[in-house]
């Protein structure tokens, strides 16, 4: 996996995301239509947080599974295992799972990982039973803030982040582009009746709490703060830190104009029955 490891541990980003956006992925959920009764693999499933979201849906008659490679994630996860909710620790090319057991695959912000992520689907897809069905949820991977304040200081800051990822990962363009080409990837795999959905989580100000910690924690310190002072002039990189600033009067969060932009993209297949 593509910097993934078994010791690799993002559990805090991974859990401010899923209560930050919970409204929307189990809107998502929701809406692809599971009964109950039915095994629901979610892989990847991180810190847990989606597999009572999908337990809700297929019900005491119904059995989620997550698989995690991380250590620390699965650890985190098991916090919700119960006698209908199992979490193992594997690799998805790997998966500790039968073939054709699953009736759904829940799959979200996890095959980008893969270093060759059609090859991850049709390993997924093979534990999918006829007529089973995989989802692969993708948030945008470089979220665009909106400063409706100051356009031009919002091109700078949306591009600098642009350049530390290319640099950082040794993406380029087109790489990053390529982590939304889920329906390219199910259907590369053969999946049948592709259907896509995209959605824009989208925040104004006043925020609540799990949105404030995410995008302070997140993206205002761990994808900004110091990485971007090399893409940006000293001026930008200066009303960016006071941006980002929560104890600065100009912190973006109080400003009564904040505005944010995620989009996220769920792409359904089922295998043939």
């Amino acid at each position: 996996m593509l910097g993934d490891s078994v010791s690799r541990d993002y559990s805090p980003k991974l859990r401010q995301f899923n209560a930050f956006a919970e409204r929307e992925l189990r809107g998502l959920i929701t809406s692809v239509g599971l009964k109950r009764g039915m095994r629901i693999l979610d892989a990847g499933c991180g810190t847990g947080e989606a597999l009572p979201w999908l337990l809700d849906e297929v019900g005491a008659s119904g059995s989620v599974i997550g698989i995690d490679l991380a250590a620390a994630h699965v650890r985190a996860a098991r916090r919700y295992t119960d006698m209908h909710v199992e979490v193992l620790q594997g690799d998805l090319l790997e998966p500790p799972v039968a073939a054709e057991s699953i009736d759904f695959i829940w799959c979200v912000n996890t095959i980008n990982h893969l270093r060759d992520p059609a090859h991850g689907v049709a390993q997924l897809s093979a534990l999918l039973r006829p007529g089973g069905r995989i989802a692969l949820g993708q948030s945008a991977f470089l979220p665009d803030m909106i400063f409706a304040w100051d356009s031009r200081l919002e091109r700078v800051a949306n591009e600098a982040v642009r350049r530390y990822y290319r640099d950082r990962y040794s993406l380029n363009e087109r790489d990053l582009k390529s982590v939304r080409a889920l329906v390219g990837l199910l259907r590369a795999a053969d999946l049948q009746n592709v259907s896509v959905r995209t959605i824009l989580i989208e925040r104004v100000s006043p925020v609540d709490e799990a949105a404030e910690r995410y995008l302070r924690d997140t993206i205002f310190r761990d994808t900004w703060g110091e990485r971007l002072r090399p893409y940006l002039s000293d001026e930008d990189y200066a009303e960016l830190v006071c941006l980002c600033d929560p104890h600065h009067e100009q912190f973006a969060l109080r400003r009564a104009d904040f505005h944010f932009l995620q989009s996220f993209t769920l792409a359904v297949g089922n295998v043939p029955p």
